[in-house]
């Protein structure tokens, strides 16, 4: 079930937190994994571990706020691999400040990188996709982008958008056998959440109806899902994972 043996995918944002989680998942379902973020030392880390569980994986440096290098991470990925049958966009970026505080550099940064950078690698990967007559698009957006958040103003606008961009995508490709999709997570146990305070967790957890927060694996599962031959009648959706904080 949800296998994806012979499907090539790429992952950005896969040197760590939720991309690491998912490259991992993504692996061990069968696919070949490219994992793509900025630092070469850090993906070669995942990479490793990925094949010496057993998986298939390769490596690609790609910075997302740069369009010429994420448009040369997809024909990387297609020209070593001949296809790319599933894109994760996950790599992402936080300049948090108060709207009246926040600087223009602030905003641009997180909208280059979120948002702009989404748009360029779906728009790489939709030529081969749409040739194959097959592919997953799959963008990992926020529960922030669906409610808004105090002090994140340019990160929930991105996030907003990554879901319309996704909604756009499924229409103008859905005659081609590809599928656009969105999870938005909610709050994860990441290596920056772990360095929070017990009370500001505690805090946290009180808005969860599941009580507690969420893992990358939660939101690995449901990349998976969207990955895979199953879900080939699911389109222009948002998958919410934030155990009910937000329900829609």
């Amino acid at each position: 079930m949800f296998r994806l043996d012979g499907k090539v995918a790429l992952v950005t944002g896969a040197s760590q937190g939720i991309g690491e989680a998912i490259a991992k998942r993504l692996a061990a379902q069968g696919a070949t994994v490219v994992c793509a973020a900025r630092t070469l030392r850090n993906l070669q880390v995942v990479a490793n571990a990925i094949t010496e569980a057993g998986g298939k994986a390769d490596v690609v440096v790609a910075d997302l706020a740069d369009t010429a290098s994420v448009r040369a991470a997809i024909a990387a990925t297609v020209e070593r691999h001949g296809a790319i049958h599933i894109l994760v966009n996950n790599a992402g970026i936080t300049r948090d400040k108060l709207l009246i505080q926040m600087k223009e550099e602030d905003w641009d940064a997180v909208l280059d990188t979120d948002l702009k950078g989404a748009w360029a690698a779906v728009q790489a990967a939709t030529k081969p996709m749409m040739k194959q007559r097959w592919g997953r698009i799959i963008n990992i957006a926020s529960v922030v982008g669906q409610m808004g958040n105090p002090g994140q103003a340019n990160y929930v606008a991105a996030k907003a958008g990554l879901i319309g961009l996704t909604k756009s995508v499924a229409r103008e490709l859905a005659s081609r056998n590809v599928t656009a999709n969105a999870v938005t997570p909610g709050y994860i146990e990441t290596a920056m959440t772990a360095g929070l305070p017990e009370d500001v967790k505690a805090e946290f957890t009180k808005q969860i109806p599941l009580g507690r927060m969420g893992t990358g694996e939660d939101i690995a599962a449901a990349v998976a899902f969207l990955a895979s031959e199953e879900a080939g009648y699911i389109t222009g959706q948002t998958l919410s994972v934030n155990g009910g904080m937000l329900m829609v």
